[in-house]
């Protein structure tokens, strides 16, 4: 182990694993009934349940033979409160190691080692490539695109405390650490009712105010300070995305009112946060000339944030003249003083305007269809359209001239004419930045993009008006692979091409990792998009267009998530990198983003990332043909594994038998339903990739996150290419990132919790199976890294993963033997099934909750 990750672990374990040892005492203290001896009896049944699942118990035995050794209690529904309270104590335990973790963020990363600005801009001086960077900066931005995905989601009151707690941990303040603990046991860590959309924007618009807002301007003052001649109201260089209140694909409760309600409260929220940020400048700005300006832009902002009386024309412009103003003055008559943190504020003002975050609209390919048909059956807009092939109704869309009125429909035609005229509203208050994207979710014609263009046109934009970047989404194998196809048909359509004009001859695809893991597993949905991305660059080029891409990653390494930078450091320059645009979600929010240093260090890291792929490209080490040919094998051979295991006839059955999948819904995280449609009976197409995905994590068997990469380098080994893989591992970042995630998914597996499944009539093959790539994967990665465990390379994760499963082995072990009470109890009476169900879902909090390491 190299002495800089020998000191970060060693740092590590002082203060994040000696404190939490050291605070998770204090529980004690929390106003649970019989708190202490829930706590004592916890331990027990931790250190209970890791000694019997060496001697292969199954959960039910472990938990009766709990019950039998340790307790007197005979009673079920004394034996039933034990276990509620055990899931109510060890989920707090995981709210406390958050805490801890985040309080201890600056003392075990170097905030100016290795992936920070302060390390880019030393590199570019060391080896001049100053005007290279020049030229990097006039367009490269990095995207943060907020989602509610529902893999995590504490409520708001929660976010606060672990906020609070997290301060009064790094500053030892043991009297707030007590009051803060109280104060956790008596808020409550779930939701009985769902969230609504607007919930969920609310929650992610905390994170706005409370976190990027102050991250943000601090980087833009680290980039200011290095690099002085940049223009942030010509390029902002960090933009922020939003998806709640937009996202409408497979979620009915996202209408035009709830789009309207959070393009408002993102508006409010960014004009509160200046309001905030100018009362404090008073306090320092208080020379005459200066004094003057200040106030009224203060009595502005109050005006129009809590009196609503500036009306709708209030601009970025309207905040930024008084502050050039007073910078002006202090520059020429004050010596400069306080100089910095006006600047600080004028950079988020250019970066944030006047709508924090761009709310991006999103919908199915196919609710787009529906409505289009549904269009020309009740008015004279798209005749025949049903009845025509798809390069006729191409040409119907590109002579479009119709205002169809949306009071004809009802539903979600209706809501999908007028979400157009909503972007409009948008656009008028927040900005263009406020909303200028239009998402397709299932994107396979071109058809589907110019669908879209064609709801513009049937509510009287003009043309020339349409001032929106219309984005498709490729997810599945299948569409990544027509992907560049589709494009090409695009940019030589004259329509479409115009419009491209218009904006700048500048395209987003986005591209999802989720939906394609569920579809192709792993390797073969991470290189699907790799060799899509390649080939969408390469046509973009050659059509003159510049293509950016929208990575649609979820938390975990099964859905995109993992060394996200380090997947940008490594694409090379036959993949566009001119942006880096990303979904950030769930797990990935609080874990990376939760706190300000966190927050700033993860943003430096993705711009170094993307800057760095481009200026200091070392092409040996990336990909050559002959790598891509033999990856492209290992991913095929891949791919058939995991379909074959999909195909299995008890596949559906085990996941939703033996997983807490079919409860999913019910843990009321998400506003969103967990499949798409209506139909009663669940299909894999259906199944959204969150809940499959997360399903798998939740009985530790995480297998979108491997399955079919054992036997695909078995199967290469055999062929006698293992040596081959070795030289690309060993050669090219963008595999060995691949190897790291895969690994991350692996190690927070864990098979004793389901061996009881080994000997199932029904389920004992298929569990044989999954625990036999398992170990075949493992074998094989090991073999590739030269490591003797997973993770090996990485010691301050592999920690934190370690500690974070044990403490949510009780909740694992619980959860289980409340899914096999369910699975064998046909005798039991309607009270007791209502209990064993909330009990799994009670579970699932700690169990989603502490994945948050994941990313």
């Amino acid at each position: 182990m190299d002495p800089l990750a020998l000191r970060r672990l060693e740092n590590f374990k002082m203060t994040v694993g000696t404190k939490f040892q050291l605070y998770n005492s204090l529980f004690t203290s929390l106003p649970f009934h019989r708190i202490e001896k829930t706590g004592i009896l916890l331990s027990l049944f931790l250190n209970h349940c890791e000694e019997s699942y060496k001697k292969r118990l199954s959960p039910s035995q472990i938990v009766e033979t709990f019950f039998e050794k340790y307790t007197f209690s005979k009673d079920p529904h004394e034996q039933m409160d034990f276990l509620f309270r055990f899931v109510q104590y060890a989920e707090r335990q995981v709210v406390l190691f958050d805490a801890v973790e985040d309080a201890a963020f600056e003392d075990v990363n170097d905030l100016g080692g290795t992936g920070t600005l302060k390390q880019l801009q030393t590199r570019i001086v060391q080896e001049d490539k100053e005007e290279a960077l020049a030229r990097k900066l006039q367009n490269f931005a990095v995207s943060i695109v907020l989602t509610a995905h529902p893999t995590q989601f504490y409520p708001g009151s929660v976010l606060g405390i672990i906020h609070d707690l997290s301060k009064a941990l790094k500053e030892n303040d043991a009297v707030l650490i007590q009051t803060y603990l109280q104060q956790l046991g008596k808020t409550p860590l779930f939701k009985k009712q769902k969230p609504t959309p607007y919930d969920e924007a609310v929650s992610l618009i905390w994170y706005l105010e409370n976190v990027f807002y102050y991250a943000i301007g601090r980087v833009l003052v680290e980039v200011k300070t290095a690099f002085p001649h940049i223009d942030f109201e010509k390029n902002p260089v960090i933009k922020m995305g939003f998806w709640p209140g937009g996202d409408r694909d497979g979620n009915p409760n996202v209408t035009v009112d709830t789009t309207r309600k959070v393009a408002q409260a993102l508006h409010a929220a960014i004009i509160r946060s200046y309001y905030y940020e100018v009362r404090r400048l008073k306090r320092r700005l208080t020379f005459k000339g200066v004094d003057t300006i200040l106030a009224g832009l203060e009595s502005l902002l109050y005006q129009y944030n809590y009196l609503q009386s500036a009306g709708k024309d209030f601009t970025k412009q309207d905040i930024l003249q008084p502050l050039l103003k007073i910078r002006e003055i202090l520059v020429y008559e004050h010596n400069g003083l306080f100089l910095s943190q006006v600047e600080s504020l004028i950079n988020k003002v250019q970066v944030f305007g006047v709508h924090f975050a761009t709310l991006d609209i999103r919908q199915d390919s196919s609710v787009h269809d529906a409505v289009m048909l549904e269009v020309s059956e009740k008015t004279d807009a798209l005749k025949n359209y049903a009845s025509l092939p798809e390069e006729e109704k191409i040409g119907l869309i590109e002579n479009l001239q119709a205002n169809v009125d949306p009071a004809l429909f009802e539903g979600i035609t209706k809501d999908t004419l007028l979400s157009i005229d909503v972007i409009k509203e948008i656009q008028t208050i927040n900005g263009e930045q406020g909303c200028h994207r239009y998402i397709i979710s299932h994107s396979q014609t071109a058809l589907n993009v110019l669908e879209v263009y064609a709801l513009f046109l049937l509510r009287g934009w003009k043309k020339e008006d349409v001032h929106i970047d219309i984005v498709p989404l490729f997810e599945t194998v299948d569409d990544l692979r027509n992907a560049a196809g589709v494009m090409a048909s695009l940019y030589t359509n004259h329509f479409y091409a115009e419009h491209l004009k218009r904006r700048g001859m500048k395209q987003v695809i986005m591209v999802g990792f989720s939906d394609g893991t569920k579809d192709g597993g792993y390797l073969m949905a991470n290189w699907s998009i790799y060799q899509a991305k390649a080939e969408l660059t390469r046509i973009s080029r050659d059509h003159g267009v510049s293509v950016v891409f929208f990575d649609g990653r979820g938390g975990p390494p099964a859905r995109g998530g993992g060394k996200t930078h380090k997947f940008y450091s490594s694409m090379g320059r036959n993949i566009s990198t001119d942006e880096i645009q990303l979904t950030i979600q769930g797990q990935t929010v609080s874990s990376n983003f939760g706190i300000i240093s966190a927050a700033q260090y993860n943003i430096e890291q993705l711009l170094n990332a993307g800057i760095v792929n481009d200026i200091f490209s070392e092409s040996d080490k990336f990909l050559q043909p002959s790598q891509t040919e033999t990856l492209q094998e290992l991913a095929s051979v891949s791919y058939e594994a995991y379909k074959n295991l999909k195909e299995h006839p008890d596949f559906l059955d085990y996941l939703t038998e033996v997983s807490p999948l079919k409860y999913y819904s019910e843990t009321n995280i998400s506003s969103r339903p967990s499949k798409r449609g209506g139909a009663k009976r669940l299909s894999l197409n259906d199944l959204r990739a969150i809940p499959f995905v997360g399903a798998w994590s939740q009985i530790k068997q995480n297998v979108p996150g491997y399955y079919g990469l054992g036997t695909a380098l078995e199967t290469l080994d055999k062929e006698g290419k293992f040596a081959e893989i070795k030289h690309i591992y060993d050669r090219s970042a963008y595999f060995r990132t691949l190897v790291d995630n895969c690994e991350m998914a692996m190690k927070k597996s864990y098979f004793p919790l389901t061996a009881y499944l080994a000997n199932d009539e029904k389920f004992g093959q298929l569990w044989t199976l999954i625990v036999e790539e398992y170990e075949r994967t493992k074998k094989y990665l090991q073999k590739l890294t030269g490591a003797s465990e997973l993770m090996e390379n990485y010691p301050v994760d592999n920690l934190s993963i370690q500690m974070r499963e044990r403490i949510v082995l009780p909740l694992t072990t619980i959860q289980q033997y409340a899914l096999i009470c369910l699975r064998n109890g046909q005798n039991l009476k309607a009270e007791q099934k209502e209990t064993l169900e909330k009990l799994v879902i009670r579970t699932s909090f700690g169990i989603i909750n502490a994945g948050r390491n994941s990313v």
